[in-house]
């Protein structure tokens, strides 16, 4: 036994000071063509260790110690890019695409992506580390852009947001540089009428686990950008590991999520990534969760499929879909009715798909063209009625709703750099989409044909002045039965940006933006023309200035300083009902509409980020705006004119030995509050409805909104896989924001209902 001791010790002494390795690998490329860089160096700042790139443009770091990195990527004649917030952790590689464009002068170690920015304003890229780390994401990007600088949730239950005062339709979602159709579960989710938005829902079908770096534009957009007035959530997908199958594996109290990834042959690059989701609410409601006593489900299958092509060329296969739904159901004893809708069934569903395909191909060292091909449709429908027909459950208060929207979408954008000051682009978007409506509208379907094109010049004007000036235009063709509606505009963008030192830039931005209607202002049951239904109503237009400064600090942080200033016009609106298509959300209208509307937003933002090192990061922005619009010469505050926005982001990382690393992440929003309608209780009460008094005039302000989240996890290395344990806690201080108001039939009063209060979520993940 004696003999067996200095093994026993040394087995002992060796489990303990094990290292937790892995890899950091990926691709340096030119920007514009996409061809691969050799000899570029990149270096890891901790450690000082560096390599330089194969003929085919890869570098790999290989028994890296588990952690925090950061790399630094440099090239002759190109700019220096910065990547942060690496995160490594053992049984998973790191695989990071980087892009580099020709030198000017750029700020010192400021470029913080793996790629330039599409804009020189009002840009934030959203990353799928960003999504893991910062408190009650649960995994969606748009949830992570509530943390910028004028951007409010416009409900706890729904990530639709309210950017810059403006209504959540004027947001835009793309996939792969298409726009799609409202890519979210439960689209219905927060709403007063509980009828789909266009834009919002629970939560994004698409999982994070698809995403690689996506960017949020607040406006004004460059030149590729069309049909969107207020913000773009531009998601790009991520290619799965080419080398290696890794598997992800979660369980949280909201379900279950599963993704696989790796090569499809060792002798291939080519790789596909796929993730499953099912969820569900009843784990959080035996917990005494309250989501007003609906059954609330959904799952979704999304894929990516990277095939390297001939030339240096590469195609992708990608998709999309999830079904969800909403049940609540009437309770039969009347007498435990303790609100209105406890005598009613209703059932939501909602499904949406979107597939599609792209392909990337070089030109030489200086060009490159990206075609993609996409269909995305939604259906949602709600049926609703009373279990019993009753003075305070009527029938007319039921409802059988369907809506349905399919998109069609072909692009090709070319991308030309004839030499290091002058980079051009050209492209096209056809765009072919079928809108189906039923109940009280004008007509039940019609099809919408949209071509957009665009041109755009970048120039460097100087070695410290780049300029950029563009023009797009889009046409559009709506058509009811054999009437057809045309529209077209022509649009200037323009943008310049100074680096006044190393550390500091001045920037302006200029685009004159226009969008189409929603379905519901095309089909209202009344007309201005002969015709039911407003089909001659053209786009809401928009200028939209920006001018910006930035200031570089040490430690990876920087602030940011914008104001901004958006006059709308063209907007739908009815002179008589004082109705602005600024206000709209999800409601139906019945008004007969022109485009004699304006409305105006503007504002000061700031941001102050500290990006993850030295074991902590910050992101604390805020703004003043204000948001108005008129109808008939009268200027009113607009619905979402909640005056200012505030957000602090912060979390701090701690390490216990070589396996163990904690975290403690907060976010804090404090915004003000949005404007609602007044109602007439006396009326409501006599009519067991409720009755405003001007149904399209918001003059009621609601209180502020406040809500604290917290995240806490525990990430724990093993030889060959990592786990992590982390319990997120919506709205900790249980703050009962308002929503909406209406008129309550059983508790005989204007009731202001409220948003959510603590939801926590307790979730395990392991990744091998």
């Amino acid at each position: 036994m004696l003999r067996l001791l200095p093994l026993f010790i040394l087995f002992f002494t060796a489990s303990f000071a094990q290292t937790y390795t892995s890899t950091i690998r990926g691709t340096v490329r030119d920007a514009d063509s996409g061809q691969p860089l050799v000899g570029a160096t990149v270096q890891l700042v901790q450690g000082q260790s560096g390599t330089i790139t194969a003929p085919d443009g890869t570098f790999r770091f290989d028994q890296l110690q588990v952690g925090r990195y950061q790399l630094t990527v440099t090239y002759v004649g190109y700019e220096t890019i910065v990547v942060p917030e690496i995160l490594l952790e053992s049984g998973k590689e790191n695989v990071v695409q980087v892009r580099l464009s020709p030198a000017g002068r750029v700020l010192q170690e400021a470029t913080v992506l793996a790629a330039r920015p599409v804009a020189f304003n009002s840009v934030q890229p959203i990353t799928i580390e960003q999504t893991f780390r910062y408190a009650a994401t649960y995994m969606d990007p748009a949830r992570v852009a509530t943390s910028f600088p004028g951007v409010a949730a416009a409900n706890d239950q729904a990530n639709g947001l309210v950017v810059r005062g403006n209504s959540p339709n004027a947001m835009q979602w793309r996939l792969e540089g298409v726009e799609i159709v409202n890519p979210n579960h439960l689209s219905n989710a927060g709403t007063f009428s509980d009828r789909p938005t266009s834009t919002g829902g629970g939560v994004n079908i698409l999982s994070t686990q698809l995403l690689g770096t996506s960017s949020f534009l607040s406006g004004p957009f460059p030149a590729q950008y069309g049909n969107v007035t207020g913000a773009i959530l531009d998601m790009n997908l991520r290619k799965g590991n080419d080398e290696q199958t890794e598997f992800t594996a979660q369980a949280s109290l909201l379900g279950l999520d599963f993704a696989v990834e790796g090569p499809f042959s060792k002798k291939s690059k080519a790789s596909y990534l796929v993730n499953y989701r099912y969820s569900f609410t009843g784990l959080l409601g035996a917990m005494g969760v309250s989501f007003g006593g609906e059954d609330i489900r959904f799952q979704d299958l999304s894929f990516n499929i990277d095939i390297p092509a001939k030339n240096g060329g590469t195609f992708t296969l990608f998709g999309m879909g999830g079904v969800s739904s909403n049940d609540f159901k009437a309770e039969p004893d009347s007498t435990l009715w303790e609100r209105q809708k406890d005598g009613y069934n209703i059932l939501y569903k909602n499904k949406m798909g979107a597939a599609g395909a792209t392909y990337v191909l070089p030109f030489g060292d200086n060009a490159s063209i990206k075609t993609v091909a996409a269909f995305s449709g939604l259906h949602t429908s709600r049926n609703s009625g009373p279990l019993y027909n009753s003075p305070i459950t009527p029938e007319q208060l039921g409802s059988d709703d369907v809506q349905a929207k399919n998109i069609i979408s072909l692009s090709s954008v070319l991308t030309v750099r004839p030499n290091t000051k002058n980079r051009f682009k050209l492209g096209a978007y056809l765009n072919y989409r079928y809108d189906k409506l039923n109940g009280l509208y004008a007509y039940k379907g019609f099809d919408t044909k949209l071509v957009q094109t665009f041109g755009s010049w970048n120039y460097q004007l100087a070695p410290s002045v780049t300029t950029e000036v563009g023009l797009h235009l889009l046409s559009s063709q709506i058509t009811v039965g054999t009437e057809t509606y045309s529209n077209s505009s022509i649009e200037p963008r323009a943008s310049i940006k100074w680096q006044v030192s190393n550390q500091s830039q001045l920037s302006f931005s200029y685009g004159l933006h226009s969008q189409l209607q929603l379905p519901q202002l095309y089909a209202a049951t009344f007309s201005t023309t002969t015709f039911a239904g407003n089909p001659d109503l053209g786009p809401t237009r928009s200028n939209h200035f920006v001018i910006g400064y930035q200031q570089n600090f040490g430690k990876n942080s920087s602030l940011k300083v914008e104001g901004y200033l958006q006059d709308q016009f063209q907007v739908p609106v009815n002179i008589y009902e004082n109705f602005s298509a600024v206000n709209q959300i999800e409601g139906n209208v019945y008004l007969s509409l022109e485009n004699k509307g304006t409305a105006r937003n503007y504002g000061v933002e700031a941001t102050f980020q500290k990006l993850l090192t030295d074991d902590y990061y910050l992101l604390v922005s805020g703004s003043l705006y204000n948001a108005t619009y008129v109808v008939n010469g009268v200027r009113r505050e607009s619905r979402f004119n909640g005056r200012h926005t505030f957000s602090f982001t912060g979390g701090k990382e701690f390490r216990s030995g070589e396996r163990n690393t904690w975290g403690i992440n907060a976010k804090i929003l404090w915004l003000g509050g949005f404007r609602d309608v007044a109602i007439n209780e006396s009326q409501s009460r006599e009519y067991n409805a409720t009755i405003y008094e001007n149904p399209y005039v918001f003059a009621v302000r609601m209180n502020d909104y406040f809500r604290p989240d917290l995240r806490i996890y525990w990430k724990k290395s093993h030889a060959r896989h990592n786990r992590t344990l982390a319990l997120d806690l919506q709205n900790i201080s249980g703050t009962k924001n308002d929503a909406y108001s209406y008129y309550d039939n059983v508790e005989k009063k204007v009731v202001r209902q409220k948003q959510l209060g603590l939801i926590p979520v307790l979730s395990y993940r392991w990744e091998f």
